[in-house]
């Protein structure tokens, strides 16, 4: 929901920041991986308890995610950079919560559980509704240039990082915030669903299947 904001912001100084690598030789790639690199060392922090390092380093990740786009735009982007994007992010986002399963499996094992089950369900059907977005030609700048239609939703990339935050800053309420923000993912999900009805159906008949 805040994306679409978030990225009128940052967008200006990470091009900036983008050109500088790219005439350094940088490549889009080596970004996203060190990005990843960066995410991963995040969830052993949190996993060791160590979670203001945690914090900083969920921060690199992020920055690193912003900056392998602005490479790319500064540079040419490929499709390949486009999939290792998403698949980091992927990976990135699912091994947070998991540092924090681990930090403390009987506190937070179940309530993580739900919320990883929610973050596949609604990168579910936020990969879904790309797919055939892209079989009809639909495109949006939006989230800004991306390499994939993203359809927005109540909880986007932005509220995902607020919420990484607020858990290492306040992990002893990690099981109730993972509640809330699941339950809110499987909204976000619902409300997808409705969307790709009304932008995919062919015929009305294809809701009523469903009931």
């Amino acid at each position: 929901m805040l994306d679409a904001h978030a990225r009128k912001l940052i967008d200006p100084p990470l091009n900036v920041a983008g050109r500088g690598l790219a005439r350094l030789g940088v490549g889009a790639n080596a970004v996203t991986l060190t990005g990843l690199a960066f995410g991963l060392a995040a969830a052993v922090s949190i996993a060791l308890g160590a979670f203001l390092v945690g914090l900083c380093l969920i921060l690199l990740s992020r920055l690193a995610d912003g900056l392998d786009g602005a490479v790319a735009r500064a540079t040419h982007k490929t499709d390949f950079g486009g999939y290792l994007d998403i698949a980091s992010d992927f990976f990135f986002y699912g091994a947070v919560p998991f540092g924090f399963v681990l930090f403390d499996p009987a506190a937070n094992g179940v309530a993580g559980a739900f919320l990883l089950l929610s973050f596949y369900v609604n990168g579910a059907s936020f990969l879904g509704y790309a797919i055939f977005a892209e079989r009809k030609g639909m495109a949006t700048r939006a989230q800004g240039v991306k390499s994939l239609y993203y359809s927005n939703g109540l909880l986007e990339g932005t509220e995902t990082i607020a919420l990484f935050v607020l858990l290492c800053l306040l992990p002893t309420y990690f099981a109730p915030l993972a509640y809330l923000f699941g339950a809110l993912c499987f909204a976000t999900a619902t409300l997808r669903v409705w969307g790709a009805y009304q932008a995919f159906a062919e015929s009305p008949s294809d809701l009523k299947e469903i009931l």
